[in-house]
């Protein structure tokens, strides 16, 4: 690689030395944030680093790359996964997705070998050391240097060679509360990150929580959240507990939801102490729910409801395994949780969809029905418990309509991100916004043209989208994000929500308009305790776990029977599922069902769950809402928003409401941080 600097070279050299000596050039195209304006400071006084006399990062010999890989072996190995996942949902040739040690090492790099050709004369492969000290300001270094998340574009490196590179990092804690990493995506784009950030985040937790279970798996797993629908997902509160009660280890997402400043704190409790509930109570109470999320509270403060399962430790419990939603199920990323069961929520004819096998006269009238009007361009609205069947009813009627030939695309609409649902709906251009493919994308509309869309928890939608989907419903056209091009589409539309939507429309949090755009014909699916093809649905679902040779005891077929299945065939599925792991190739008798007590509820007779409730309460220093008012403000915001606007309450109390040192901590302008306020329901009002 060449080091001759040329007259542009100059004029970074020249910008980065003016910024540190004299501060920004204000209201300038040159302003430089004083994230980087710091490390700026620190390359040229600290590490006696000079913009005009670029170098290679060093890097380590063979030796000593395989004694740190030796040594983070365990990080590495649950890193792998999830950073492959998200290069492909980048799409990007021209990216890299890395994982440094907390020496700016690069342990693991996932990208295109052309890109990595390219970018290895700059000294950016395994072994090299991009901390701030050898690489000056860069995505990784700065990152450690920072502590925190940074988005480092081009003309933002401190050394020339490297500003033709846009560098997004996140750092990765371990079980203890230390950062152990940094992951890291470095492309040739030149937009803002934000979007980046935000999905490097969530890779960073996925990665978090594997590290959590693999270094405590000798330890008892406790899941909570304060909504059962978020236990066994990205967000729900993650405890690693002793046999004796006490706690050892915990994630991020348990930290705030219990109001914890560091994991040492934490460790200082016992499960008693957190919830009215001991560890084996918790576990007796999980094993006879068939592991589904049980009630229990706070200890400090009994208004404060949680959702939790306790099991036994990992390493001794290899029957349970499969009892566990795989990684893949617990991405919130697009994927929707129906669709996870949809092969098996149904007897094998419903699988195969050739024949819809909905033994249930109710269930078959309706979908007689509901082929009619999809046959006829209406549009169908089903609504259903969660585990219920809401897709593989949607998938059905798909296979049965005239647009069988054509695509069934699913999206989940509570699952996504508010920033990405607009851009996977109507598609955008290349270059509409920072992480989008070079060449664009179709949106999930247009993927859907003549075949079917169907939009799952639709209830979920914010309200800002639900105005753009009405008229692309009406006018049957979509103009994807940064392009005036608008393109004509046929599709046929299902849509799904286990929420009630008329009341949404009298609480004003969906669209009246909509509504009845979406409810052409209403499908109101039973729950499994309501089926009375109970039986063969049993025997449907064991087969396609075990074979035609497994069988049922008459008083384990009772049993299964009597059960009132408040997790409908989803449940099911997991019960018969761990009776054939404990039956181990016998009959499966009732001792093979533990979760399903002798006295449970009768079929028809719903077991009754509280209603979900609001995040539990953060530390008074964090929000001091009253709960009413923390209530009425979430009441019509997703989990991420509800998880953004605690995070913004947090900064605005540490910072004592002053809205101009919020914006520069996150990086962002005034007007925009007013805007997200807006968005958020955060009233300044709130002040104190």
């Amino acid at each position: 690689m060449s080091l001759t600097l040329t007259p542009t070279d100059h004029r970074h050299a020249h910008r980065v030395l003016e910024v540190v000596e004299h501060g920004n050039a204000v209201g300038t195209a040159a302003e430089t944030s004083d994230l980087v304006a710091r490390s700026w400071q620190r390359c040229l006084q600290e590490h006696h680093l000079h913009p005009d006399r670029p170098r290679k990062p060093p890097v380590i010999g063979k030796a000593a790359l395989d004694e740190r890989c030796l040594r983070l072996a365990d990080l590495i190995d649950c890193a792998r996964y999830e950073m492959t996942t998200l290069y492909q949902q980048l799409a990007d040739p021209e990216s890299a997705v890395v994982l440094t040690d907390t020496d700016g090492v690069i342990m693991h790099m996932v990208s295109s070998p052309e890109f990595a050709e390219e970018v290895a004369p700059l000294g950016f492969h395994v072994g090299a050391v991009w901390s701030e000290a050898e690489a000056g300001t860069n995505g990784m270094g700065t990152c450690l240097a920072a502590a925190g998340p940074v988005a480092v574009r081009r003309e933002d490196h401190f050394f020339t060679q490297f500003t033709s590179l846009t560098c997004s990092a996140v750092p990765v804690h371990d079980a203890s509360g230390r950062m152990c990493a940094v992951l890291d995506v470095t492309s040739r784009s030149g937009l803002q990150q934000q979007h980046l950030l935000v999905l490097l985040g969530m890779t960073a937790q996925m990665i978090e929580n594997r590290l959590l279970d693999l270094r405590y798996r000798d330890a008892h797993p406790v899941h909570f959240h304060s909504r059962p629908e978020f236990v066994y997902t990205l967000h729900e509160g993650k405890l690693a507990v002793a046999a004796d009660g006490h706690i050892l280890a915990g994630n991020r997402s348990a930290l705030m939801q219990l109001g914890f400043r560091s994991v040492e704190e934490l460790r200082l409790k016992r499960v008693e102490d957190i919830f009215q509930t001991s560890l084996e109570n918790l576990l007796d109470r999980s094993s006879r729910s068939a592991y589904h999320p049980v009630v229990t509270y706070r200890a400090a403060n009994a208004a404060n409801r949680f959702f939790a399962v306790a099991r036994r430790p990992a390493a001794d419990a290899a029957s349970e395994r499969n009892l566990r939603p795989s990684p893949a199920a617990q991405r919130s990323r697009g994927a929707t949780v129906d669709a996870v069961d949809a092969a098996i929520s149904s007897p094998p004819a419903v699988a195969a969809r050739e024949n819809v096998g909905f033994g249930d006269p109710r269930l078959a009238e309706q979908f007689l029905r509901a082929t009619r009007a999809i046959a006829r361009e209406i549009p169908v609205l089903l609504h259903g418990e969660t585990g219920a069947g809401k897709e593989v009813f949607a998938r059905a009627l798909h296979a049965k309509s005239p647009n069988a030939a054509g695509a069934f695309v699913a999206v989940n609409c509570a699952s996504l991100p508010e920033s990405l649902i607009e851009s996977e709906l109507f598609g955008y251009r290349a270059g509409a916004f920072t992480g989008a493919q070079r060449t664009g994308r179709r949106g999930k509309i247009l993927q859907a043209d003549r075949g079917t869309l169907f939009l799952d928890e639709i209830g979920d939608m914010p309200l800002e989208l639900q105005a753009r989907l009405l008229r692309v419903l009406d006018e049957r056209q979509v103009t994807p994000l940064g392009s005036e091009d608008v393109v004509s589409v046929q599709f046929q539309l299902v849509s799904a929500s286990h929420r009630d939507l008329g009341a949404l429309v009298q609480a004003g949090r969906f669209r009246e308009d909509l509504y009845y755009r979406l409810c052409g014909y209403t499908v109101a699916l039973p729950s499994l305790r309501e089926r009375s093809d109970k039986r063969e649905l049993i025997l449907g679902l064991l087969a396609a776990e075990a074979g035609a040779q497994a069988t049922l005891s008459p008083a384990a077929l009772a049993r299964l029977m009597q059960h009132a299945w408040p997790g409908n065939v989803r449940q099911l599925r997991h019960v018969l599922r761990t009776a054939v792991a404990l039956a181990d190739g016998d009959r499966i008798d009732v001792a093979h069902l533990p979760a399903l007590s002798p006295d449970g509820a009768v079929a028809g007779t719903p077991m009754a769950l509280p209603a979900p409730t609001v995040m539990a309460a953060e530390p008074e220093a964090a929000n001091d809402e009253a709960p009413d008012e923390t209530a009425a403000a979430t009441a019509g915001l997703n989990l991420i928003q509800a998880n953004e606007r605690e995070v913004l309450l947090r900064l605005l109390q540490d910072q004592r409401w002053n809205v101009s040192n919020v914006a520069k901590a996150l990086h962002v302008s005034r007007n925009t941080l007013y805007r997200k306020l807006h968005k958020l329901h955060i009233p300044l009002s709130h002040q104190r």
